[in-house]
């Protein structure tokens, strides 16, 4: 369990860093140059992950909760409409104009439709600790940005273009579950 924690904590602080502390990430960025830390946090955050991979991978679960049954079309939904704000964090959107943060709150749907399957204490550090770290991140980004400005409205076909890639990636990550992590999404 100690390298998936290991691994969240270097992902969390690597994130909340330039969040938290603007200063201090551009007094990096100005000793090293923008590229050179790019690169640095770049390779922090793949190490990051190998540790979280390798971590649930050697972690041994211990049951913490028993999840509710029957929530196979809750949890389905809370992850599609994760995958909305995912793509609509890298497009531009209507949603946008209703969600400040939609990577972060795709970051959340993801972690609490997964914490409603998984009561395990390895799931628990994953996704939770994915979950509040999302909710800080919200919380720092919106202190270091200030008052919101909303962006301009796009055409409709911009967003039924982001529901459709959202349902490609949903439809896709759907099937290939099992393979790619060993257990049936419901």
């Amino acid at each position: 369990m100690s390298l998936l924690i290991a691994g969240l904590l270097i992902f969390t602080i690597a994130h909340l860093l330039p969040a938290a502390s603007p200063a201090t990430r551009a007094q990096f960025a100005a000793k090293l140059g923008e590229n050179a830390y790019r690169g640095i946090f770049s390779v922090v955050i793949v190490v990051s992950l190998v540790l979280i991979v390798f971590g649930w991978k050697a972690a041994a679960p211990a049951i913490l909760y028993v999840p509710p049954a029957g929530g196979g079309p809750v949890i389905s939904a809370l992850v599609f409409f994760a995958f909305v704000m995912f793509v609509t964090s890298k497009a531009r959107t209507n949603y946008r104009r209703l969600v400040r943060h939609p990577q972060m709150i795709a970051v959340i749907l993801w972690a609490v439709a997964h914490l409603l399957v998984n009561g395990d204490s390895r799931s628990v550090f994953l996704f939770g600790g994915l979950g509040v770290w999302a909710v800080f991140e919200i919380v720092l980004c919106n202190k270091r940005d200030g008052e919101w400005k909303k962006p301009d409205v796009v055409p409709f076909s911009a967003d039924l273009i982001v529901v459709a890639i959202a349902a490609a990636a949903f439809a896709a990550l759907f099937f290939l579950h099992k393979a790619l992590f060993g257990v049936l999404p419901y």
